[in-house]
């Protein structure tokens, strides 16, 4: 055993990790709710489609009253998955922090970007492609106390992440700029591809959250059981 750490002549122990456990959940459960929700979505996006069809082929089949409702709904749910969407965004970058600040006390200097990039990496044009990948990474690295090969899921959830952003751009310029009703249909079936591929995306990044939290909640065990010794051990 390791002499106690606060005798002299001995190092100092290291600030404890935090708990990361309860964002984790708060992550998981919106990226649920932001999937949940998706879903409900598809399904009006489905049946939509399926109603301006009907005004297409014979306009008299469909009531005007039909014709406010459903555009009422469409436009709610519209509304609703934004909302859903901004709120995972929030859980998601309050999990990030919190595994950073850890990140930061295992691997001082093991991080590429500065904090600021943590949420301007989303948003800057061009750099977004990357930075938060390389965030992400090296969180991974920090976490598990070397360079880790086994990044697949990572890079996996990266690429879905790109895909269903760079798709959603073009589905919102389609639904923006539809007038006519076959463009309206063919927005709207577009939308349900943009939110399967969304689906995956949260999926995988599901799985990053949990993959990252279980580690760092295995270094806060570890220092638990064993005591600190002035270092993490390794994992």
């Amino acid at each position: 055993m390791h002499p106690p750490p606060y005798l002299p002549g001995y190092p100092p122990p290291p600030p404890p990790l935090r708990p990361v456990r309860g964002v984790a959940i708060f992550a998981v459960v919106a990226l649920v709710c932001e999937s949940v929700v998706g879903v409900a979505v598809a399904a009006i996006d489905f049946w939509y489609a399926a109603l301006v069809d009907r005004m297409i082929t014979d306009r008299g089949s469909v009531s005007e009253a039909q014709v406010d409702a459903a555009d009422l709904v469409y436009g709610m749910s519209g509304i609703l998955e934004a909302v859903v969407y901004v709120v995972a965004v929030v859980a998601f970058l309050v999990w990030l922090f919190r595994v950073r600040a850890n990140a930061e006390l295992l691997a001082p200097d093991g991080h590429r970007r500065s904090k600021p990039w943590l949420i301007l990496g989303w948003f800057v044009p061009i750099v977004w492609f990357w930075f938060p990948k390389q965030i992400v990474d090296d969180i991974w690295d920090a976490s598990t106390r070397s360079p880790s090969p086994q990044k697949g899921v990572f890079h996996a959830w990266w690429a879905a992440w790109l895909i269903a952003n760079l798709v959603s751009n073009v589905g919102a310029r389609l639904m923006f700029g539809a007038e006519e009703l076959d463009q309206i249909a063919a927005a709207a079936r577009f939308d349900m591809v943009c939110i399967a591929l969304t689906l995956v995306a949260a999926v995988l990044a599901i799985v990053v959250v949990r993959k990252i939290t279980d580690v760092q909640e295995e270094h806060r065990s570890a220092v638990a059981v064993y005591g600190v010794s002035g270092a993490y051990p390794a994992h």
